[in-house]
């Protein structure tokens, strides 16, 4: 059975292709194509039918308590699309978009700017033109219409320093369409992607001189979904099979869509291609096949393709301590997917959109459940993805505004809390995510995406938003030669260097400690409706609605012991409300000065109402929501911290000195609801509920006394 019929038909037995035997063979591609299949984990606000979309496909991010301290690294210099665009996404500072290091030991980071120009940055940090490719190819060059435009990439061949070579990805249009492509085009096209190799004179010179030919030439209809990158494998040993192999992402030109194109074997369309520039034999005599490609020597299929079914693959990279490469992929409507890719592997688009069903012509445009026979197709899914659910009101088929950007696995040095960590980011409005690179396998369970803080280098929480002055942020990843970090926003046309990391609310609180022990330490509002049982606070009557601001309606303040300044509560909470009552609540006071001044922690079963599941500050005015995570748009928030009749563990902590305030659930590393305020610097703390019951055991403040 030939290689294509065999990933075409009934896939079974994949159990067994899992795992590599270590970083040496994982170096190197395997010569079999794997049809492992991730299992997707589909957990869904609506399971939706085959007839009905999935409203709510795939858990949120986590708000991870780490966050990535950022210093400015490099400003490049303002440039300019051609021809000027229309369209605002194009309208950066400068469209940077990838940094590496020039693979010869000098030290040098190169970076491309898809309006035409590769730069060079040395150990001064100031960036100087190294090849400007737009003048090169003028006036056929191309970057001002569509997101698929422009210098798309460069890479430099692995041995460099020795034979001066460098490949770059640009597009034409004009007379530049008149040109062959190596394979036919998609009809009327609008643009050619073009991979150029370029050879140095000298391979040290901070300037281009010297000789260039073209390796490949594809016709793409539309203005997106084009190449979007190029490069070799770094973890492939000199003389290795992989070495000097060029791997090249090739998008569905806008067409996946509404066609199967991204399926046909027969074109590179949605398509990770792998090549030898070096070699002769492949389609069109320019550059050669690798041997051990999963399609080589198959009939009736490019032998040039190395995995299949993409929509718009959006950077790739290896984990060099394991050699397993990873993709990010933009979804269509709804899902942003990470890839562990092995050769042969087929992504299912646009059969698929990540773990779910996709529908060319679906007037809903959403996502639904995978059928019962799936397994018999041997797509790959995602080893971790994301959803993007649109607001309340927005156009069910129009942009909503996110797209992920691959990145890469931690290896350096300098930041240790982020080794073995894959981190990458949504493009658009700047997040900075992370998984943990173990947890990324074929056929496994989804990773866990964890959204990363950011801190400036005055150590103060900010944001890719607030740190471009953009809302559209444009934010990549690069790294250099020693796998350090390095983030690069098109809005502003700035690098950041990932300089450490910083635990969220993690200030000293003190070591002042107070437990509340019985009723003599605690003021409820209405001691009526209060029951002390020991250290047990148990609130048996709900609150009435005080005069005032709206505020919680019942609650106690412990008076043991002093007013706090930085803070840590720790206790354990039951809802006593009846679990089919969905706004059932308790809370955590903090910060507390007066009835119609303090902070609260709200905990509830709902989180899909402003009043409900958050932080809050009251500050003689009706109660106001400060945490992250509540989404106005789509109005939600954090998940629900409590479904249930059991007990919980609740840690609440306040550093008053940064205003940064977490809360946590049942002993979780990471944060439920996090909030910066600095509205009270000190104050005491309680127990109560917005308008329920509940009670509480093991009420303990650790901190420190104000004023002191």
């Amino acid at each position: 059975m030939s290689r294509t019929r065999r990933w075409l038909g009934t896939i079974t037995g994949f159990a067994l292709v899992f795992g590599l035997s270590g970083p040496t063979a994982a170096a190197e591609p395997t010569a079999e194509p794997t049809a492992a299949q991730s299992t997707p984990r589909q957990a869904a606000t609506s399971e939706g039918t085959a007839d009905e979309p999935i409203q709510d496909p795939l858990p949120d991010p986590v708000q991870s308590g780490l966050g990535i301290t950022v210093e400015e690294f490099a400003q490049f210099p303002k440039t300019e699309p051609v021809p000027p665009p229309t369209d605002p996404r194009l309208m950066r500072h400068a469209r940077i978009n990838h940094l590496g290091e020039v693979p010869d030991g000098s030290g040098r980071f190169y970076v491309p700017d898809l309006n035409g120009k590769v730069y060079l940055v040395g150990r001064d940090r100031r960036p100087h033109v190294y090849l400007d490719i737009g003048a090169v190819f003028a006036p056929d060059f191309f970057s001002g219409r569509g997101l698929g435009t422009g210098s798309g990439f460069v890479a430099f061949h692995p041995d460099f320093k020795r034979n001066g070579k460098l490949y770059t990805v640009h597009s034409e249009n004009g007379a530049g369409l008149a040109k062959p492509t190596t394979w036919p085009s998609q009809p009327d096209p609008i643009l050619h992607a073009v991979v150029t190799e370029w050879t140095a004179a000298d391979p040290a010179a901070d300037t281009f001189s010297g000789t260039r030919r073209e390796v490949l030439r594809i016709g793409y209809k539309g203005q997106v979904h084009a190449i979007q990158q190029i490069d070799f494998n770094p973890t492939a040993r000199k003389g290795g099979r992989d070495y000097g192999m060029l791997y090249i992402a090739s998008g569905d030109g806008g067409l996946g869509a509404s066609t199967t194109g991204p399926q046909e074997l027969t074109t590179p369309y949605g398509k990770l291609l792998r090549i030898d520039p070096a070699g002769t034999d492949g389609t069109g005599g320019r550059f050669g096949i690798p041997r051990d490609n999963p399609f080589a020597g198959d009939d009736g299929v490019l032998d040039e393709i190395y995995a299949t079914g993409m929509r718009d693959p959006h950077r790739f990279s290896w984990d060099t301590a394991t050699g397993r490469m990873y993709l990010g992929h933009i979804g269509e409507h709804r899902i942003e997917s990470v890839y562990e890719v092995r050769p042969g592997d087929n992504f299912g688009w646009s059969e698929r959109e990540g773990p779910f069903v996709y529908k060319r012509g679906d007037p809903q445009c959403g996502v639904y459940p995978l059928p019962e026979n799936d397994e018999q197709f041997g797509y790959v899914y995602p080893v971790a993805a994301f959803d993007h659910n649109p607001p309340p009101g927005h156009p069910l088929c129009s942009d909503s505004g996110h797209a992920i950007s691959g990145g890469f696995v931690y290896r350096g040095h300098d930041v240790p809390a982020l080794r073995g960590k894959y981190v990458f980011t949504d493009l658009v409005d700047g997040r900075v995510f992370y998984t943990e690179a173990n947890e990324m396998r074929h056929g496994r369970p989804m990773a866990t995406i964890h959204q990363l803080m950011v801190y400036d280098a005055a150590g103060d929480r900010t944001s890719f938003q607030q740190l471009a002055g953009d809302d559209r942020v444009d934010l990549r990843f690069g790294h250099d030669g020693r796998g350090e970090l390095y983030l690069l926003a098109k809005a502003d046309g700035k690098v950041w260097k990932v300089t450490g990391t910083k635990r969220f609310a993690s200030c000293d609180t003190g070591d002042t400690r107070v437990a509340a022990a019985g009723a003599g330490d605690w003021a409820p509002k209405t001691p009526a409706k209060w029951d002390f049982r020991g250290e047990e606070i148990i609130l048996a009557e709900a609150g009435t609605a005080p005069p005032g601001p709206r505020r919680p309606f019942e609650y106690a303040v412990l008076t043991k012991g002093p007013a706090f300044g930085s803070v840590r509560i720790d206790a354990k909470v039951r809802l006593d409300t009846p679990v089919e009552v969905t706004n059932r609540d308790v809370i955590v006071v903090f910060g507390y000065a007066s009835d119609t001044r303090f902070y609260y922690a709200h905990l509830s079963t709902d989180n899909t109402i402003y009043p409900h599941n958050g932080i809050f500050v009251v500050n003689d005015a009706d109660r106001v929501r400060i945490e992250d995570q509540w989404n106005p748009e789509l109005s939600r928030g954090a998940p629900p911290a409590i479904t249930d009749t059991d007990w919980h563990d609740v840690r609440v902590v306040h550093c008053a000195d940064s205003g940064e305030i977490a809360v946590y659930v049942d002993g979780a590393e990471d944060p439920l609801m996090t909030a910066v305020d600095r509205t009270f610097a000190s104050g005491r703390t309680g127990f109560g509920s917005f308008d329920n019951i509940g009670r509480a055991r093991g009420f303990r403040v650790t901190g420190t006394a104000a004023g002191s």
